[in-house]
């Protein structure tokens, strides 16, 4: 019998011509266009997938691909990143080093990183040539490997990467979603392998057996069903057999497991040992879980391997098909199987293995009341938590299931479990899992560790006065340690940040401060640092919240884009771009979509507005792959206001609708009067003026600090719709409010000339706007000052000072559309046209297709691609994120019509010298 490398490997093929041909025109695509493409294998176990697979590897190493070929195993789907490892680690040229991805998994916390720096690797190696990665029974792959085979095909679109899996039809695993994430951005064929034709398995047998097949024989075949696998191993068999007269010769198999009843006892249950390990295993394993020596088992591992059922690569045992081990597995009593998973946990834990190696058999053989396993699900989690926060959730909870009810050490998992669930994003799940171990009245101390593990969750919620509410009655219960009392009590603060009367949240704060730093406890210092940094950005003190930012930035540098934004309130952006660039250099630690924020923050400020509309678009979408949502009703705002000062109206309905759609799902007060007030300029913007200045009353309905952490530079607006709304009340309250935030920030040039021209368009005096427009050219803010010079220039007209109105418009006009405010510039050109300042065109909108369709930051980062930088690179040398680099390119790919970096490189070529 051959092995699975013998004569039968190309007998599969048969039939399956029209696959191959088609796999043949993408691999050849790839490496012509340059670009990348996804192609997925579908079928019933046996069916040829893997053959199909192995097939194409070949041919693409043969074309001069890098190859990268791996497979998923059933018994690793837990272990992160262990699925693609097997694509990156092998082949001649791997394009990792085990070392290197050790040190990446090790190093950095980041899902979103880790993949950002996988795509850089295989980016740079599809830099020299065509790259083929290959994942076979994607079904079985690990969260990770999942999460990043969802990103990178569309991340390295632009490269010529050719990325190949194959699944098992009828088993729910990941390959559609990799598929539909995919699909917009590259190429996606999918090839659905149905049973062989008869006249394909005829010719099947006829290369297994050396001669043409007889009716006999063929008629045995067809209770394979078409399973070319099913097939071979009734025809190998068959070829074994000696030569008899009787219709079935004793030498046939008719399917897998009458292959295996031909086998003694002993290699019968060896081979069951290693179904238990998985697809591939030890012989040392195999023959501890056997209790024999491994000596003793020499002769069974002799059998299987002669039988064809093992390939023996020297390092390890592997079930030459799953449907073998499968066969085997299944046959095992449940109970038995039970057991032996157990063991074999043991088993691998004292060879030292992770814990996180042995869970998937700690899932299917520990029992209630298993300690052991218990631990070991713990530590497990723990391990996974940075990169999968989704499996570290579902196996601490599987640890809680373990453990008797009300136990010490129940509550003790579950205040993991909270952490671990809320870390996933799954607050409600952890609010139910905290609520259910306080239902069974733990002791005072644990009552108080729970409460405060469940200060994340109920904040995340937007449960401000529940918070409150369990934080001040577990402070009162007390009992708790020192460093949970100091937890409780900055939570506690944290939650009357949202309060109306700020002064009694501020004394909090501090005290929770003077607690957090007296036990030593971080958890503590850094929640009482967030808990009066967000107290004072509510109270409009922003000396007082950058204050506090930084120095909580300094105990935890996951908060710098905290920091940051804190340094744009005081109007200090070169320290915010100092802190911007100090943060790309390691922003493993950091929470990169909360950094693209204060990043889309510090354009939008400067007047960028198509690198903030950027880096909004690239925050979202790390939301979305990360699913955990905290700006995505803020972004859509933003950008939707940018869509209108742009012109583009279509656009900004549709951001409209979609904060609407979000503000559904996380409809807190921030993000309702967020979405009002940008119902409020949209309602101005069709002319309805009344509904504008409802909307403009409903944002001030939602509390004080909410809408000056929305109105800060906005308030002119708000002012003016009121004013135009004939609603004067409303325009003097946004007035004083504009007042008192600059009393509370004199030294900031903003909030002096944003009050200012508040109180100027109320009073409609002149003299107080001339004043404003003098306050703010120490802003760096230019559309603050440029909405500024605009109010100055209708008041200048409207006094009869027709040639300082000019000036004043004119100097509007120019930073309106030195920033991309198109439709804010048209807006001041026609009041100057109707000044009869004459007929000077205002700049027009970018065309649509072409390279004088793209943005300033696109053409850098285009011409940097061509040539030929990596987006690592090219990210360092803008000083932005790679992940912004990679939405400016999308965009060039898109306006540009090019599919590769390669066809990207020509055109730029071909560009006249500017």
């Amino acid at each position: 019998m051959a092995g699975a490398g013998g004569p039968l490997s190309r007998s599969g093929l048969r039939g399956r011509e029209a696959e191959l041909e088609e796999l043949r025109a993408l691999i050849d695509s790839v490496a012509r266009s340059g670009s990348g493409a996804l192609a997925l294998i579908r079928g019933e176990p046996g069916i040829g997938k893997t053959t199909l697979l192995t097939e194409a590897v070949s041919r693409a190493a043969a074309a001069g691909f890098s190859v990268g070929c791996g497979k998923a195993d059933e018994l690793h789907h837990l272990v992160p990143l262990s699925s693609l490892a097997t694509c990156v680690l092998h082949g001649d040229r791997p394009l990792l080093s085990g070392a290197a991805l050790v040190d990446l998994a090790r190093r950095h916390d980041q899902r979103i990183w880790l993949v950002e720096r996988l795509a850089e690797v295989i980016e740079e190696r599809a830099g020299g040539m065509p790259v083929l990665i290959a994942l076979d029974d994607v079904q079985w792959a690990d969260p990770l490997s999942r999460f990043a085979l969802q990103q990178l095909p569309g991340r390295l679109r632009t490269s010529p990467v050719l990325w190949l899996l194959t699944e098992r039809r009828g088993v729910d695993g990941p390959a559609e979603e990799i598929a539909a994430a995919v699909r917009d951005e590259l190429p996606v064929r999918t090839l659905v392998l149905g049973p062989l034709s008869g006249a394909a398995i005829g010719r099947l047998a006829d290369d297994t057996l050396g001669a043409a097949a007889d009716e006999r024989v063929r008629d045995l075949l067809r209770g394979a069903g078409g399973n070319p696998f099913l097939a071979v191993e009734m025809l190998a068999g068959l070829r074994t057999a000696d030569a008899s007269d009787d219709p079935v010769p004793p030498g046939l198999v008719l399917g897998v497991r009458g292959r295996l009843s031909s086998l003694r006892p002993d290699t019968l249950r060896f081979l069951q040992r290693g179904a238990v390990l998985g697809r591939g295993f030890g012989f040392h394993d195999a023959a501890a879980l056997c209790g024999r020596p491994a000596v003793a088992l020499i002769p069974a591992l002799e059998e299987a391997v002669h039988a064809g059922l093992l390939d023996d690569d020297g390092d390890q045992l592997v079930f030459r098909h799953d449907l073998l081990r499968q066969a085997v597995y299944v046959d095992i009593p449940p109970s038995a199987r039970k057991a032996l998973h157990r063991e074999a946990a043991a088993r691998l834990v004292t060879a030292g293995h992770q814990p996180i190696d042995v869970v998937a058999h700690l899932l299917r053989g520990a029992r209630p009341g298993d300690r052991e396993a218990v631990e070991l699900l713990r530590r497990a989690a723990d391990d996974v938590l940075p990169v999968t926060p989704g499996l570290a959730a579902d196996l601490v909870t599987r640890a809680l299931e373990l453990v008797p009810t009300a136990r010490p050490l129940w509550f003790e998992v579950g205040e993991q479990a909270i952490g671990c669930l809320t870390r996933a994003g799954r607050n409600r799940e952890a609010l139910a899992t905290g609520d259910r171990l306080l239902a069974c009245r733990p002791p005072v101390e644990t009552f108080g560790r729970l409460q405060a593990a469940l200060g994340g969750t109920l904040w995340n919620l937007d449960l401000a006065d529940e918070l409150r509410r369990r934080t001040e009655a577990a402070l009162t219960v007390g009992g708790a340690a020192p460093e949970v009392d100091a937890r409780l009590a900055a939570l506690r603060a944290l939650a009357m940040s949202r309060a109306q009367d700020l002064v009694p949240a501020r004394a909090a704060g501090e005290e929770a401060l003077r607690a957090a730093v007296a036990t030593g406890d971080r958890e503590a210092h850094v929640q009482a640092l967030f808990a009066l940094g967000e107290i004072a950005l509510n109270a409009g003190e922003n000396a007082a919240a950058w204050e506090r930012f930084t120095a909580l930035s300094a105990v935890d540098p996951a908060f710098a884009p905290e920091e940051i934004v804190a340094c744009q309130h005081r109007d200090d952006f070169a320290a915010g771009e100092r802190l911007l660039a100090k943060a790309a250099d390691g922003a493993g630690g950091i929470r990169e979509a909360m950094l693209l924020w204060a990043q889309g923050q510090q354009h939008l400020g400067l007047g960028r507005l198509d690198d903030a509309d950027a880096d909004f678009l690239t925050m979202e979408r790390l939301e979305d792959e990360v699913q955990v949502h905290v700006q995505q009703v803020n972004g859509r705002v933003i950008r939707s206001r940018i869509a209108l000062l742009r012109g583009d109206r279509e656009a900004a309905r549709d951001h409209l609708t979609e904060a609407r759609r979000r503000l559904a799902a996380k409809p807190n007060p921030g993000n309702t009067a967020a979405v009002r007030f940008l119902e409020a300029v949209h309602a101005e913007a069709d002319g309805d003026v009344r509904l504008a200045v409802d909307r403009i009353r409903r944002v001030q309905d939602e509390g004080p600090f909410l809408r000056w952490r929305l109105l800060r530079t906005w308030v002119g607006s708000a002012i003016r719709m009121a004013l135009r709304g004939a609603d004067r009340e409303l325009a003097e309250d946004l007035a004083a409010q504009a007042e008192a935030h600059a009393e509370r920030n004199p030294t900031v040039p903003t909030a002096t000339g944003v009050a200012a021209r508040a109180r100027g368009l109320v009073r409609d005096d002149l003299a107080l706007l001339d004043h404003a427009v003098d306050l703010l050219r120490a802003s760096p803010r230019p559309l603050v000052r440029a909405a500024a010079r605009a109010d100055l220039g209708r008041a200048l007209l409207a006094a009869g000072r027709r040639a300082e109105a000019v000036t004043a418009l004119t100097e509007a006009h120019a930073e309106f559309a030195a920033a991309g405010a198109h439709a804010a510039a048209a807006q001041v050109q026609r009041t100057l046209r109707d000044a009869g300042a004459g007929s000077r065109r205002a700049g027009g909108r970018r065309p649509v297709q072409g390279w004088d369709a793209l943005t300033a930051s696109e053409k850098k980062v285009a011409r940097l691609v061509a040539e030929g930088h990596s987006n690592r690179t090219a990210a360092e040398l803008l000083v932005v994120s790679p992940h912004t680099v990679n939405t400016h390119l999308t965009s060039a790919f898109r306006k540009l019509s090019v599919n590769s970096r390669v066809q990207l490189a020509n055109l730029v070529r071909a560009l006249p010298d500017d």
